[in-house]
């Protein structure tokens, strides 16, 4: 089968796909990433019919949410890492398929994707089900570590231990790696949609506002932080006052945000310390001097990077482009089909 899949591969693009709970990635072997939208879709209500002759995905979706009439609802067919509606990921997944492989003729596409390294057999087959009715012609599955390692550039072949924490917008993914394997690994469903979550939470306990996920979301990103900061920062909110049923402002603190979110980050720097406690001495050993790399969106909360180093004594550092480390590292393992081979059988074994 080997001449067939090079035949077949002079015309086709064959892709890596992170599809995230709060964005998908798609990179092409060669190109990068080449698409990185919200995992979102637009759909008529009741129906499974997506706007827009199918085109209401992704970006285009999800300027909708919060805002659509009655007749649309917004849908995010991830949660927490894994599929919650099958039909409409695999529309969604059609779609970047289709915008990607574009004209390239009636050649399916081969797929690497990554997925939580905590997920069961049943959800595995919902994905690969899901990639084989969206159009691919073949399927791998990863788990979302190693991707993100590779993609970080670790040497996940060698007999050194690299630990990886990819946080995400559904899981966060700690592992740490050596030989092609993943020796001590945790997948916690605390990641970005908590963080935003608790503070909707937090605004509206605190003063009867409600803010959408959008709103939620920016100001995790402009103010939101993992440990105190030594000036405040603040920022103007707008939402609806529940006791008035009015749109209403008001101005919050990075000090109130760090208090409402405090308990997520401190599930992520625990699941950190519990992979940590389970590590072979000697590739302990190793992280003593090779630290902790940090991948995924959500590994650039402000003064995460810092706590994460202050909790475990060791050196931590960001990835050169943390959010496209998934999607990089799929789209490695195409051009490096033994590799990939290896990974799998390596985690057939595990």
């Amino acid at each position: 089968m080997g001449w067939l899949d090079s035949i077949l591969g002079m015309f086709s693009v064959d892709l890596g796909i992170d599809l995230g709970t709060a964005n998908t990635l798609v990179a092409v072997q060669g190109k990068g990433v080449v698409i990185s939208e919200p995992s979102v879709v637009a759909v008529k209500r009741g129906t499974k019919i997506v706007l827009m002759d199918g085109n209401a995905v992704g970006e285009q979706a999800k300027i909708m949410m919060g805002k659509s009439p009655s007749n649309i609802e917004v849908i995010r067919p991830m949660k927490d890492g894994v599929i919650a509606d099958l039909e409409i990921t695999e529309q969604m997944l059609r779609y970047f398929i289709r915008k990607v492989n574009g004209r390239r003729g009636p050649v399916r596409p081969r797929v690497v994707i990554a997925v939580p390294s905590g997920i069961n057999e049943v959800e595995k087959g919902a994905v690969t089900n899901s990639a084989m009715n969206a159009g691919a012609r073949e399927v791998f599955l990863i788990p979302q570590p190693m991707a993100s390692a590779i993609g970080a550039g670790l040497p996940v072949a060698e007999a050194v231990g690299s630990m990886i924490v990819d946080i995400g917008g559904g899981t966060t993914e700690v592992a740490v790696i050596s030989l092609a394997g993943i020796v001590a690994s945790e997948s916690v469903r605390v990641a970005g949609d908590e963080i935003d979550q608790a503070i909707i939470k937090y605004l509206k306990q605190q003063y009867q506002v409600v803010v959408g996920e959008n709103t939620a979301e920016a100001i995790k990103m402009q103010i939101g932080s993992a440990m105190p900061l030594a000036e405040v920062k603040r920022m103007t909110v707008r939402g609806r006052d529940l006791r008035t049923g009015m749109p209403s402002s008001l101005e919050i603190g990075s000090t109130e945000i760090y208090e409402a979110i405090k308990p997520q980050v401190a599930a992520v720097v625990q699941s950190v310390k519990m992979v940590l406690e389970r590590t072979q001495p000697e590739l302990a050993a190793d992280l003593i001097d090779r630290g902790i790399c940090m991948a995924g969106g959500t590994s650039q909360l402000t003064g995460l990077v810092q706590l994460l180093a202050q909790e475990t004594g060791l050196p931590v550092r960001l990835a050169a482009e943390p959010m496209t480390c998934v999607a990089r590292g799929c789209a490695a393992l195409l051009e490096n089909l033994d590799a990939l081979k290896q990974i799998l059988e390596v985690g057939a074994e595990g």
